[in-house]
Order: C-alpha cells, then sequence, then structure tokens
C-alpha cells in the first residue's frame, strides 16, 4: 500500500510540472511572470530612437518579457508581414503602406494614426555645397540622396519638390530614411531629405533645414496589432503604451506632430 501511495505522490507531481510546463503564457496578462516571452514589433526606421526607448520602458513593466524590433523601409516591412514574416505590431511612416497590409488581411482591426512627421534637407555640418532651400539641391555639382520612390520618406520627397517645381538628380535612392541620412552625416551627399526627427537624433552631426514645401508632404503615421500575432495580448498593450499620454511624449519629444 505504502508503495502504490508514493507512486500515486509521484503521478501527482509530475502531473503538475507538465501542467506548468504546458503554460506558455497566456499573453493577455498584464505582464506577471509568465516565462520569457518575445514581441516582435515592425517599425518604420525613422522609430527607431522612440521605439526603442519605449522598448525598454515596456520591458520594465513586463518582467519576462523581450521586445524585438525590425526597424526599416515600410514598404519592405509591409511586404515581409505580407509573405508571413512572424511579427505582433507594424508601424508604418505612411497609410499607403499599411493599407498593403490590411489589404491583405494581416492587420487586426482598424490601423491608427499615432503621430504626424515631415521633411527637412538634412546637410553635413559643415554645410560644404551651401544649402539653404529646395533649389538648391537642383544646383550642378550638388550631390543629393533622397528614399527610394516606394518608401514613405521617398513618396514624401517626390510630393514636396513637385510643389516646390523642383527638378533633383539624385545620386542615390536609399531604401530607409536612415540609409539617407548616413550618407549626410558620412559626407557621402552633400544634402538629403530627411524626416524631422531624424535630423533631430543626429544634431551634432547634421544639420536639418525647415522648408515650407514639407507642410504639403506630411505623413501619418499607423499603427496596429497583427493578425496572427504569436503574442497577441502583448501587442495589444505595445500599441496602448504609443497611443497613451507617456508614449505621446516620448514621441513628440523627438520632433514627431501630434496627429
Amino acid at each position: 500500500m505504502k508503495r502504490i501511495l508514493s507512486a500515486a505522490a509521484a503521478a501527482l507531481t509530475l502531473l503538475s510540472a507538465t501542467a506548468a510546463c504546458g503554460d506558455t503564457g497566456d499573453d493577455k496578462g498584464k505582464g506577471g511572470d509568465k516565462g520569457s516571452r518575445t514581441l516582435t514589433v515592425f517599425a518604420a526606421a525613422s522609430l527607431t530612437e522612440t521605439f526603442t526607448a519605449l522598448g525598454k520602458d515596456f520591458e520594465k513593466s513586463h518582467p519576462g518579457v523581450k521586445v524585438r524590433f525590425s526597424f526599416g523601409g515600410s514598404s519592405t516591412l509591409a511586404q515581409q508581414i505580407t509573405q508571413g514574416a512572424p511579427a505582433d505590431v507594424f508601424a508604418a511612416a505612411s497609410p499607403a503602406t499599411m493599407k498593403t497590409v490590411s489589404e491583405a488581411g494581416d492587420a487586426a482591426g482598424s490601423p491608427q494614426v499615432f503621430v504626424r512627421n515631415r521633411l527637412v534637407i538634412a546637410v553635413p555640418k559643415d554645410d560644404p555645397a551651401k544649402v539653404h532651400g529646395l533649389s538648391d539641391l537642383a544646383r550642378k555639382g550638388v550631390k543629393v540622396v533622397l528614399c527610394a520612390d516606394e518608401v514613405p520618406c521617398g513618396a514624401a520627397a517626390r510630393t514636396a519638390l513637385a510643389a516646390a517645381h523642383v527638378d533633383v538628380k539624385p545620386v542615390s535612392k536609399e531604401q530607409d530614411v536612415k540609409a539617407v541620412l548616413t550618407k549626410v552625416r558620412l559626407g557621402e551627399a552633400d544634402a538629403g531629405l530627411v524626416y524631422r526627427t531624424d535630423a533631430g537624433a543626429a544634431a551634432g552631426q547634421v544639420t536639418g533645414i525647415d522648408f515650407p514645401e514639407a507642410a504639403k508632404a506630411i505623413n501619418d503615421y499607423p499603427i496596429t496589432e497583427l493578425a496572427h500575432a504569436p503574442q497577441a495580448g502583448l501587442a495589444k498593450e505595445f500599441v496602448s503604451l504609443v497611443l497613451s499620454p507617456a508614449g505621446r511624449a516620448t514621441l513628440t519629444k523627438a520632433g514627431f506632430e501630434a496627429p
């Protein structure tokens, strides 16, 4: 009898341990200790600094959670999502790129615009080409770098240049705004059109020059949880953080505008 009771106790212990291991962390909770989980966020390159900061805040309030970011051109990220890349949240730099994800059925609910952004002319600190406005970008010998046409910052640049009736022949077109900024920062270009927030993040290395036509090419930034998010509950909570007063404060401090 003693042996039977011991076996029963062992079986009960094994069953309890199995149940505990089977709890993969229902991510609908509010960040209790549910084991190690990873929240994957795809976000426009221009959100790198602000979302990295918000990610650290999120990790602090959610023990055991790691926020992993994939930053890049919104059009590239949207394509990756529609092709099945596993992700929980998507934050795009334009409604057009978000539409790609929504129309594919990969957005959960209706995306929400959380900030807006506008372009500036970024020049190296010493401004060797003496650029002061958009018309200077068309001068002979001025090396200009723009975002690729399909990227939101490229579409905005096209709109702004058309509004100013300025024809620019860029020496290269880059896949995201950070690549444009890097070429200017390294002196490989005399100027580039980047978001105000990116020029601000690189203050001390580049100068951002405002121009009036930027008002005609302001980009809205939408965010959404993704339909097949591995961590759906955490995705909702991260989006809530971005939309919260604390999230808004982080974003506006970096130069983003309220929608």
